[in-house]
C-alpha cells in the first residue's frame, strides 16, 4: 500500500488533507488550528505542502476527457451523453468537466499560494515545502495554459471579500509561460539538496518541466530547453532516472529451451513496460503475434521505479466514499480511497470513453508494437477483422474509481524524447548523435529498430505510441504545430467538428459570470 499520506485536516479558509509518512502529526482537534497557529508548529509547512498534493489528486480525475478524448487517439461511443460531445469537438463553455478541471487546478494554486505568501516564516528544515509550492503552482498553471490558452496567473491568495481578482486578467499565452518557467526555476533553487521522493516535487522534475514549458510556449526556446534537459540526461544516474529495460542477454527464456526468441524478448520488454505503470503480469506466455494476453494487475510495490520522476499517489482502500474530480472539499476530508480517473481504468468501458480510434489502431498493432501493444490495450477486445469493434485501454488495470494506480506526471522516457525534440529545434530532421541516442533508447525498449536519422514526424509518432492514454497526444500536436493538420484530417474523416480555435477549451462560463465583462471567451465558442 502507498501509505505515503496519512490523514490530517487543517482549516485555513478551506480544508487541506494529507501528511507524509515521514512526518505524522497527531492532532486531537486539528480543525481548531488557525493558519497562524499552524505555521507556528514544527511541521506546519509540511502539512500545508501535503495539502497541496492532496488538492492536486482531483486534477487528473477528469483530465482524460479534456485531452486524450479530444485527440485522434480515443473516442466515445454515441450512447453516453456528454462524452461524445467532447470527443466530437462540440464542448460547451457550460460543460461541467471544463469548469471542474479549471477550478481544481485553481484550488491547488490557492493551497500553494498559502505557502508562498508565508514563505519567510518557514524554518530552514522546511524550505523544501516552499519549493514544492512553487513547483505545484507552476504545474497547475502549465495545465491551464495548455488547456485554455490565455489564463490569469494567480500568484497570491486572493481575498474573496474584495475585488482583488480584477488585478488578475487573462494574460497572453507567452506571458503565462514566462511566469510558469520562473516558478519552476524558483522551485529548483528551493529543492536543491532536498531528499528525492517520486511522490513529491523534486529538483529533477522541476528542471524537466521547465524545459517542457520552454518547448510548449508560442515561440519555443530550444536552446534553454536543451541545456536543462542535458543536465538531467547526461547525469541521469545522479538522479536515479533510467528506462526500465532488459537487454536480450538477460531476457526471460519462457519455454526453457535455452534460446530467447524474438517473441520471448518482446514479452520480457512488455513486462518491463508494464512495470513502469506499477503493473504486474500474471498471465501465461504464448508464442505468436500477441505474446502476452494483457492480464495485468496493479502492484504498488512496482510503482516507485527508476523511470518515474514525479507521480501522484493513489491508494486502494475498501470504502464507499471516494474522491472524484467534482468532489467537494468537505468530501475530501472523509475520503479513504481515490483513483486518478474512472474513465481510464478497467471500468472505463462502461462509460465508453477509452475506446481506441481506428486511426490509432492502424499504428498500434501487435506486429508494429509488439512490446507496447499488450500493455496498452485489452487484447481480448482487439479484433481487427471487425472495424466496429471497441478496443479499450489497459494501462491502468484498477477497478473503477476505487483504485490504486498512481498517476504519472513525468517519466524518464518523456525526458529523453523531449531532449531529442529540443536538439531537433523545429527542423525536419537531425543526425545529431545526442538526439539519436536519446530517441533510440526509447525505441530499443519498445523492441524496435534504431534510427540513424531522426525526423520530426518520427518523433511525433513515437510520442504517440509511447504515451497513448497518458494525456499527452493533444498537447504534442499543438507543440509540434501539427494540431490543425492532424485533427483537421481526423475530424473530416470521422465527421467531427474540429476547427483551429477548438484545440483549446472554452473558458468556463461560470468564471466569466463571476466577473462580468472582465474575461474574454476563446475563439470558436
Amino acid at each position: 500500500m502507498k501509505n505515503i499520506y496519512k490523514n490530517i485536516i487543517v482549516c485555513f479558509s478551506f480544508m487541506t488533507l494529507l501528511t507524509s509518512c515521514e512526518t505524522e502529526l497527531d492532532l486531537s482537534n486539528p480543525t481548531a488550528l488557525s493558519l497562524e497557529e499552524l505555521l507556528q508548529t514544527d511541521d506546519g509547512f509540511i502539512a500545508l505542502a501535503n495539502g497541496v498534493l492532496d488538492a492536486y489528486q482531483k486534477v487528473p480525475a477528469n483530465e482524460f476527457y479534456l485531452t486524450e478524448l479530444r485527440s485522434d487517439n480515443s473516442r466515445a461511443n454515441s450512447e453516453n451523453g456528454n462524452f461524445p460531445l467532447i470527443s466530437s469537438y462540440n464542448v460547451d463553455p457550460n460543460n461541467g468537466d471544463v469548469a471542474t478541471y479549471y477550478s481544481n487546478n485553481m484550488h491547488t494554486i490557492k493551497h500553494a499560494n498559502t505557502i508562498i505568501d508565508n514563505r519567510f516564516l518557514a524554518s530552514e528544515s522546511q524550505q523544501y515545502a516552499v519549493g514544492e509550492a512553487y513547483f505545484m503552482r507552476a504545474l497547475c498553471h502549465f495545465n491551464l495554459v495548455r488547456a485554455y490558452q490565455n489564463v490569469p496567473y494567480i500568484d497570491k491568495v486572493l481575498d474573496v471579500t474584495t475585488e482583488e481578482a480584477l488585478d488578475y486578467p487573462q494574460l497572453p499565452e507567452a506571458e503565462v509561460y514566462a511566469k510558469i518557467i520562473a516558478d519552476f526555476k524558483t522551485s529548483i533553487a528551493y529543492l536543491d539538496g532536498a531528499t528525492q521522493n517520486k511522490y513529491r516535487p523534486s529538483k529533477g522534475a522541476a528542471i524537466c518541466l521547465a524545459a517542457k514549458a520552454y518547448l510548449s510556449q508560442p515561440s519555443p526556446n530550444y536552446t534553454e530547453a536543451e541545456l536543462l534537459l542535458a543536465s538531467v540526461v547526461q547525469n541521469n544516474s545522479d538522479y536515479n532516472y533510467d528506462l526500465l529495460y532488459t537487454d536480450r542477454a538477460n531476457a526471460e527464456d519462457f519455454d526453457g529451451d535455452g534460446i530467447v526468441s524474438d517473441s520471448e524478448y518482446y514479452a520480457t520488454l512488455a513486462i518491463d513496460f508494464g512495470t513502469v505503470f506499477g503493473n504486474d503480469y500474471t498471465g501465461g506466455y504464448q508464442e505468436g503475434e500477441i505474446v502476452l494476453d494483457a492480464d495485468w494487475s496493479n502492484n504498488s510495490g512496482l510503482e516507485l521505479n527508476d523511470e518515474i520522476i514525479f507521480s501522484i499517489a493513489y491508494d486502494l482502500v475498501s470504502s464507499d466514499n471516494y474522491a472524484t474530480s467534482d468532489s467537494g472539499l468537505d468530501d475530501q476530508v472523509e475520503t479513504d480511497s481515490e483513483s486518478h480517473s474512472f474513465s481510464m481504468t478497467l471500468q472505463g468501458p462502461s462509460n465508453g470513453v477509452n475506446i481506441a480510434t481506428l486511426e490509432l489502431l492502424d499504428v498500434m498493432t501487435p506486429v508494429l508494437q509488439p512490446v507496447r501493444f499488450p500493455v496498452t490495450f485489452d487484447a481480448i477486445s482487439y479484433n481487427p477483422a471487425d472495424i466496429t469493434n471497441d478496443t479499450f485501454n489497459a494501462k491502468f488495470p484498477t477497478d473503477g474509481e476505487i483504485g490504486d494506480n498512481d498517476w504519472i506526471v513525468l517519466r524518464y522516457a518523456d525526458v529523453l524524447l523531449l531532449y531529442a525534440e529540443a536538439i531537433l529545434a523545429g527542423a525536419d530532421s537531425t543526425t545529431d548523435i545526442r538526439a539519436i541516442d536519446a530517441f533510440n533508447q526509447v525505441k530499443a525498449r519498445a523492441g524496435l529498430e534504431e534510427v540513424a536519422n531522426l525526423t520530426k514526424a518520427e518523433l511525433l509518432e513515437e510520442r504517440r505510441v509511447e504515451f497513448v492514454y497518458e494525456n499527452q497526444r493533444l498537447y504534442d500536436l499543438v507543440r509540434f504545430g501539427e494540431a490543425d493538420n492532424v485533427l483537421g484530417a481526423f475530424s473530416t474523416a470521422n465527421s467531427l467538428n474540429y476547427t483551429s480555435g477548438k484545440k483549446y477549451l472554452p473558458f468556463p462560463q461560470r468564471e466569466m459570470d463571476n466577473l462580468p465583462n472582465f474575461y474574454s471567451q476563446n475563439n470558436g465558442y
